[in-house]
């Protein structure tokens, strides 16, 4: 064996003191003024080995693939974009071991918005396979928006205003320009929303993660009045459901849009249909709360991953001693051409990626009788638009897994429909009266389209 030190108490620190004789009998002892432990080996060969570093041979943290320095210089970036989000409740500052917020800044803010009873509401959720779309395009900027964007849409479902958030971001290889990318998206989230960026955590697992991989995640935290929690149980049959528009496919159905879609270059609109994809998933938090104070919104529906089907009927009651919600939600079928206020127009991704379910590009998969396979652009967005009007069991499953057009649902009493809408749109959030709630005819919690 081997050791190089300065002091015979770095050395005990690898090898259990024996005496020193048996030591020198089976060492060969080097010291160097002020050194570093720097190796240890045992001599046997093909045996485990044990290093410190500072000599060509000497594993690291780096060589293993954690590069401490780039994480500091990612955090420093963290740091100034956080920054932006800060306000008075913030009790330290990004880099400390927790994030840390005061309550009494809390109560306060509940006291002057009129919450008498202050409920803490939290949600979680991730930007999933979206992020694919980002590092093809390496365009990363924009999916730490969707991450803010999938919890606080959550939480404003409950009526609660967001008031601080966290991030998790996991790679393979920690590029600190690409992190602070996507951490910029994610303070561009919060300061929309008027909620703190309070601190998170970035993990580097190399062997994990492929080298230019990331993953992330998010948790928000908000604050609604006990008595005011929207959980539908005021909702009545004949209210109104008000669909606000959505800004694209949101964060949902990726898995499925990348392999229908697997040339991000193809012309959309003059753009390529990668950026398209890559719009960011809109926060609904400010205008939401604007009109609550408006009106009696008795339902909320952010609608995400199941589209229309899953998510509408979560915001009815159920019925007594029953988990079915108590409600049908019947909707209003989107037509052409459009009639405003009554009906939305399908967005042309959505058409574009209809196409794709039915060309043939799906891996196994044939284009089915009467489809043309292989357009691409306008042709095939117009296509799609033809089979959405046509094919039922198509059109079922796209409003089974997408948004089509309606980010989130609000119901309310019929009488103000109207009124929700002019405010929603003054504040540049169209909307449109997509349907009613309706005592069920049937299997509870339906959606049915007439």
């Amino acid at each position: 064996m081997k050791a190089v030190t300065d002091s015979f108490r770095g050395l005990a620190a690898a090898v259990i003191s024996p005496p020193l004789r048996e030591l020198h009998s089976i060492l060969r002892v080097k010291f160097r003024p002020k050194a570093r432990v720097v190796a240890y080996r045992k001599k046997e060969k093909n045996r485990g080995i044990f290093r410190w570093h500072g000599e060509k041979d000497t594993m690291d943290y780096k060589q293993a693939g954690v590069n401490i320095e780039e994480g500091y210089r990612a955090v420093e970036k963290y740091r100034e974009l956080a920054a932006g989000t800060v306000n008075q409740a913030v009790l330290n500052r990004i880099g400390g071991f927790a994030g840390i917020f005061s309550l009494k800044e809390i109560i306060a803010a509940g006291s002057s918005a009129g919450i008498d009873d202050p409920v803490l509401v939290s949600g979680t959720d991730g930007v999933g396979t979206k992020l694919d779309i980002a590092f093809r395009m390496k365009k990363y900027d924009t999916v730490g928006i969707d991450c803010v964007a999938m919890c606080v849409n959550d939480i404003l479902c409950h009526g609660a205003r967001p008031l601080f958030f966290l991030d998790y971001l996991a790679c393979g290889k920690l590029n600190a320009d690409v992190a602070a990318a996507l951490v910029k998206g994610v303070a561009a989230g919060c300061r929309e929303t008027g909620s703190v960026l309070l601190g998170g955590e970035t993990a580097e697992m190399p062997g994990f993660y492929e080298p230019e991989k990331y993953d992330i995640a998010g948790f928000a935290l908000g604050i609604a009045d006990r008595k005011k929690i929207i959980e539908g149980k005021n909702i009545r049959a004949g209210d109104a459901l008000i669909g606000i528009a959505s800004s694209g496919a949101h964060s949902n159905g990726f898995s499925l849009i990348r392999r229908v879609i697997p040339d991000l270059n193809e012309d959309f609109g003059g753009m390529p249909i990668g950026m398209a994809l890559l719009e960011p998933t809109r926060l609904y938090v400010k205008p939401v709360l604007g009109l609550m104070e408006e009106f009696e919104i008795r339902g909320m529906a952010h609608i995400t991953g199941g589209g229309f089907y899953e998510n509408i009927p979560r915001m009815f009651p159920p019925l007594p001693g029953e988990r079915a919600p108590g409600f049908d939600a019947v909707i209003r079928e989107p037509r052409h051409p459009q009639k405003p206020g009554l009906y939305w127009t399908i967005p042309p991704l959505f058409a574009r990626i209809a196409y794709g379910l039915k060309d043939g590009s799906l891996p196994g998969s044939q284009a089915e009788g009467g489809i043309t396979p292989g357009l691409r652009g306008a042709a095939a967005q117009q296509a799609g638009a033809e089979l959405l009007e046509t094919d039922g069991v198509l059109r079922k499953l796209m409003f089974n897994t997408f948004n089509m057009g309606i980010g989130f649902v609000l119901a309310l009493a019929p009488e103000n429909a109207a009124e929700a809408i002019a405010f929603l749109a003054d504040r540049g959030y169209p909307a449109w009266e997509i349907g009613r709630a309706e005592a069920p005819a049937g299997q509870t919690g339906e959606v049915r389209f007439e």
